[in-house]
């Protein structure tokens, strides 16, 4: 299904989704985690569910994938986790005079947000930002969102930046070729553009401080400490303090019950098959899930954590 931009969706009013047989997975990307997740999740749909056959398409992630489950013309979406909350509860552009009507599935892994420039540059805090050229993220993603959100927390706008808006890959381009200082991507760790930047390329991580993470949480609550591990990169031989955020599968609520407790079960009982695609499914857990998602979960997902003994809160419960 070919995608287009949010407002001609919405100029549009296109019609429905594709049926259960036909199942349309909107990721990001192709340089971040949630296209090559996406397409092991795709796999699993055609390999698990009955009757089902799925595709991973390229979007603009986070924002863009919530217009689409809208609109219905997206079937499941990745989606980061406060993006998620707010376009559900009404409270973030542009779905602040319609709320989405989606539900969960699961979270399946957190986001880090990884704070990239090259080895050398003298960028070793956030508020060495200032000034600097600084690659913000895809317009419409989950990654810009969080920029704005952690640099307007600690005190840093667009005005104190030159924000550049590129997506992972050509992010990771434009600080090899010395176009940007800097770049944020928030992602599940290890992301390839990340990688294959790193493999060419000295690289450097910014830190966090614990007043730069207090602060980021008071702004979104859903952000956690987290320590991008060392190792996870080349050259990063230390762990690297930063903010976390869950991404969440999300589905239109008028989704089949059946469909999605199908899919819910085949996610779970079958993560070997998305840990051999990207690692980032290592943190794909019925724990995770039902300790991280901020949105009511799809009445099908629900069965499934209700017939495993999972605690699903009632705040989680549609």
């Amino acid at each position: 299904m070919m995608r287009t931009s949010i407002a001609l969706l919405a100029a549009l009013g296109l019609g429905s989704a594709a049926t259960a047989q036909d199942l349309s997975i909107a990721t990001g990307g192709t340089g971040g985690t949630y296209y090559p997740y996406g397409g092991a999740l795709a796999e699993l749909i055609g390999a698990h569910v009955d009757g089902a056959s799925a595709v991973a398409e390229v979007t603009g992630a986070s924002v863009e994938n919530m217009a689409l489950i809208a609109q219905e013309q997206s079937d499941i979406a990745f989606v980061l986790a406060d993006t998620a909350y707010g376009a559900v509860n009404g409270t973030i552009d542009p779905f602040t005079d319609r709320a989405v009507d989606g539900q969960a599935l699961a979270s399946i892994y957190p986001n880090a947000v990884h704070i990239v420039t090259l080895a050398g540059s003298g960028i070793e805090s956030l508020q060495d930002l200032v000034g600097k050229r600084v690659s913000v993220g895809a317009p419409g993603s989950g990654t810009e969102v969080n920029a704005e959100q952690l640099l307007s927390a600690n005190g840093i706008t667009y005005d104190d930046i030159d924000e550049q808006r590129l997506n992972f890959n050509e992010t990771a381009d434009a600080l090899r070729d010395g176009d940007i200082d800097a770049g944020i991507w928030s992602v599940g760790p290890p992301t390839s553009s990340i990688l294959n930047l790193a493999a060419t390329t000295d690289i450097a991580f910014v830190p966090l401080t614990e007043e730069e993470v207090a602060a980021a949480q008071e702004v979104q609550p859903v952000f956690a400490a987290y320590e991008l591990r060392a190792g996870t990169y080349d050259g990063v031989d230390e762990g690297v303090a930063t903010i976390a955020i869950p991404n969440v599968l999300v589905v239109n609520a008028a989704m089949d019950e059946e469909l999605a407790y199908q899919i819910t079960s085949a996610i779970f009982e079958h993560t070997d098959e998305l840990i051999a695609v990207h690692p980032a499914a290592e943190d794909t857990t019925v724990d995770f899930s039902v300790n991280s998602t901020p949105i009511p979960f799809h009445p099908g997902a629900i069965r499934y954590y209700d017939e495993v003994g999972a605690e699903v809160s009632d705040a989680q419960r549609p």
